[in-house]
């Protein structure tokens, strides 16, 4: 049996998904709008929602609610895109791309208030689920203290974050 393999094409400036059956694509948006630069994901899913995007790619903003999130990734997906801040030791802005599978990271228990990705994917194992190929855009924060404005740095990297995205969501679902 042959699969038709979905396209994106550009029209007039916009990305749209063609062929039947394309992959589902969740853009998900995380962090804690209280913590400045922790709302990264929170900001780039509200920026890329207003975007124009091919149909079988959804952007939602999760906030902290990592079962949530972890309920939302029971539903079949093609690829999985998780948006976050994340320090890793680099320069305030600096994004970062990284593979789940291949980078290791200590999982935590899932906490219902809080979300660390790696205990939401292991939450999502524990439900009977399987987890859809999965890639993390993370932004090294600069200021994680209480308030609601981005720092500039972070600021300064929603734009190229939001052209990752799109670079990731043509790369893996043509693949």
């Amino acid at each position: 049996m042959t699969r038709k393999i979905p396209r994106i094409e550009a029209e007039s400036g916009r990305m749209r998904a063609t062929g039947v059956g394309a992959p589902a694509v969740l853009v998900a948006g995380v962090g804690n709008v209280f913590f400045r630069d922790d709302a990264f994901g929170v900001e780039v899913a509200r920026c890329l929602s207003s975007e124009p995007l091919p149909g079988n790619v959804r952007v939602a903003d999760f906030g902290i609610r990592g079962v949530h999130l972890a309920y939302e990734l029971l539903e079949p997906l093609g690829l999985l895109i998780l948006v976050d801040a994340m320090t890793r030791d680099g320069s305030p802005g600096t994004l970062y791309l990284l593979d789940p599978e291949q980078d290791s990271h200590p999982r935590a228990p899932c906490d219902p208030h809080a979300l660390d990705p790696w205990a939401v994917f292991a939450l999502v194992e524990q439900l009977g689920g399987r987890m859809p190929r999965t890639r993390v855009v993370g932004c090294e924060p600069q200021d994680l203290s209480e308030g609601m404005s981005l720092s500039e740095p972070v600021q300064d990297a929603i734009q190229p974050a939001i052209s990752m995205i799109r670079r990731l969501i043509e790369s893996e679902v043509l693949q």
